[in-house]
């Protein structure tokens, strides 16, 4: 099994436990769309926060994927003519303060369910760091980028399916 999908399954199957999955992962063309230019423009700052908060660099993806599902619920024309929207979510509290944005300003969250998201958050990112670290990739080769690539793109996905669900979209099979 390649290593991208195994983190998928992985975080899929934690989700599931945790009841904010269902057994079918929700289809949404339009934010896995976005997922490419969101990563290129992420990977800079990504990629340099990385060696000291491994997790945040991880995280933060999560949090991104969720704010992309909950732009193409409300006002996709909107947000979907945004030339960058990694830059457009940062710049409105910096990088740092990235996570807080999103639970506060896109998702909405307070109280409990705002401290939910962020326990959430940080324990997919430490399962996915976990999984990279196991891997024993040397640092800085081509293989070890492509791998954490490979983590940014499965928390994306994982943190849109986590929104969508939360949104009341549910995937189940037509008979």
């Amino acid at each position: 099994m390649n290593f991208e999908k195994a983190i998928g399954e992985d975080l899929h199957r934690y989700l599931r436990v945790l009841g904010l999955l269902d057994e079918r992962l929700p289809e949404c063309p339009d934010v896995e769309g976005k997922w490419e230019q969101i990563a290129k423009a992420y990977l800079p700052d990504g990629v340099r926060e990385f060696g000291d908060y491994p997790t945040v660099s991880l995280g933060w993806m999560m949090y991104i994927g969720m704010a992309v599902a909950k732009y193409w619920d409300t006002e996709w024309e909107i947000y979907s003519n945004i030339d960058d929207l990694y830059v457009y979510m940062r710049d409105k509290r910096g990088y740092d303060n990235m996570d807080e944005y999103v639970r506060e300003s896109v998702l909405m969250l307070d109280g409990d369910d705002y401290s939910a998201t962020e326990k959430l958050v940080g324990e997919c990112a430490s399962r996915v760091y976990s999984l990279l670290r196991h891997q024993n990739f040397e640092a800085g080769t081509p293989v070890a980028f492509r791998a954490y690539v490979s983590c940014l793109h499965q928390l994306y996905l994982a943190g849109a399916a986590v929104q969508l669900k939360r949104m009341g979209y549910h995937m189940t099979l037509m008979e």
